[in-house]
């Protein structure tokens, strides 16, 4: 028998039984959509984090405790971690130990929440330097002024808050020269940042910078920084500026193995790396969960498939007596199978895109950020592919059933 026929006599009988075969491919469509949403997603995320990254400038280099994170465990290690203090800076700020380096900012976050009078606030909160926030990342207040460098040396009570934390605690009132608390410290606004919405991992609205001097004192009470921000000096040396770092450090430190640092040092390249390898490990592993649905659908395809064998069991016997082989059958109820199968994988491709788009648009707009469908061909491509695939592993026991049906036996059946 001629393929095309074996074909033809596939989409008649899937036609014939258009409810069974909807419901039939259902797992499918989920699990395909699933598939490119999750894949997309993921795609989307890489570009934004890898654009804000890349909107720093090649100069920057972070230096954080603990060592260097393989995967999204090691993050919450690096959070648990306490190795760089204020003698660590002081050192890196010395000409004869790095001489590469043109600035240099430690940071400490903390948590709670700000207050005045009787509104409060959950902001994010951090030490860091005003003039280095404006040079970085081009933020400057819009209303006052930034603290200086002598706030900084002197651990001053003063803050720089965001355009939703003046909001929430001011409403329309002025916030410059107030007195707000920052878990339950006084402390006085010396300015206000412009609602520039998302950059890089925070949300701007949102912020309160203080010194970073009388965060770690004053408000963390320890004597570590979470991270360190260097500026380079000459970009196309800053593999030798990364190194003069870890040999200050480690001398500091008593590290003689570098197998055994307790800091690891990044640059703007391998940052990029490092993230879109934890965003890509985590797109992985929710892709997988998510391909069980696939799983679930092809074992529903081969269960509606046996009972397909059944009913047509009579079919199978006249088809048989006529002259058709086991082959004609087998690769018929084969095609069956891969037919609904690919068709649900088109189905599901088309629906994962369609929210794709939908989670773009909804993301970039509640982040202020220009976050892509991230929807790729290749993603596509294999989405429906698994899908064709399912169907065939799933399709075979059904097909071998049928096509080991004798014509006498099978022209018997009631």
């Amino acid at each position: 028998m001629q393929l095309k026929h074996i074909i033809i006599g596939a989409l008649n009988n899937l036609s014939t039984h258009k409810g069974r075969s909807l419901l039939t491919v259902l797992g499918i469509v989920i699990g395909v959509s699933a598939l490119i949403i999750i894949m997309s997603a993921g795609n989307g995320a890489t570009q934004v984090i890898t654009g804000e990254i890349a909107s720093l400038g090649a100069d920057i280099i972070w230096i954080e405790p603990g060592r260097e994170p393989e995967g999204p465990s090691g993050l919450a290690t690096i959070a648990l971690t306490n190795s760089i203090t204020q003698r660590d800076v002081d050192a890196l700020m010395r000409p004869e130990n790095v001489p590469g380096l043109k600035a240099i900012v430690p940071s400490r976050n903390v948590s709670g929440s700000v207050s005045y009078s009787s509104e409060t606030y959950r902001p994010m909160i951090i030490g860091f330097s005003a003039e280095f926030l404006g040079d970085v990342f081009d933020l400057y207040a819009e209303e006052g002024v930034f603290f200086d460098e002598v706030a900084i040396r002197n651990e001053e009570r003063v803050a720089v808050i965001g355009a939703k934390v003046r909001e929430e605690l001011f409403g329309g009132d002025a916030a410059v020269g107030k007195v707000m608390k920052i878990n339950g410290k006084s402390f006085r606004i010396v300015g206000v940042l412009p609602d520039k919405g998302q950059v890089l991992f925070f949300d701007v609205g949102e912020l309160v910078v203080v010194p970073y001097t009388t965060a770690r004192t004053y408000l963390a009470a320890t004597a570590y920084y979470n991270e360190v921000w260097v500026q380079a000096a000459d970009v196309s040396r800053i593999n030798e500026t990364v190194r003069d770092i870890k040999l200050t450090l480690r001398e500091l430190h008593g590290i003689t193995n570098p197998d055994k640092d307790d800091f690891h040092v990044m640059t703007q390249e391998s940052l990029l790396g490092q993230v879109s390898s934890i965003i890509d490990i985590l797109t992985v592993a929710v892709a997988a969960i998510a391909a069980i649905a696939l799983v679930v659908g092809g074992v529903g395809i081969m269960n509606i498939m046996l009972v397909s064998v059944t009913e047509r069991t009579r079919e199978i016997g006249l088809r048989k007596a006529i002259g058709a082989t086991g082959g004609d059958i087998l690769k018929q109820f084969m095609i069956e199978a891969m037919i609904l199968t690919g068709a649900g994988g088109v189905i599901g491709a088309l629906f994962g895109m369609l929210i794709a788009y939908l989670l773009s648009a909804v993301l970039s707009a509640q982040l202020g950020v220009v976050w892509g469908t991230g929807i790729e061909l290749a993603n596509i491509g294999i989405g429906v592919g698994v899908s064709v695939a399912v169907g065939l592993v799933f399709g075979v026991v059904p097909a071998l059933r049928a096509s080991q049906k004798q014509p006498i036996e099978a022209l018997r059946y009631e």
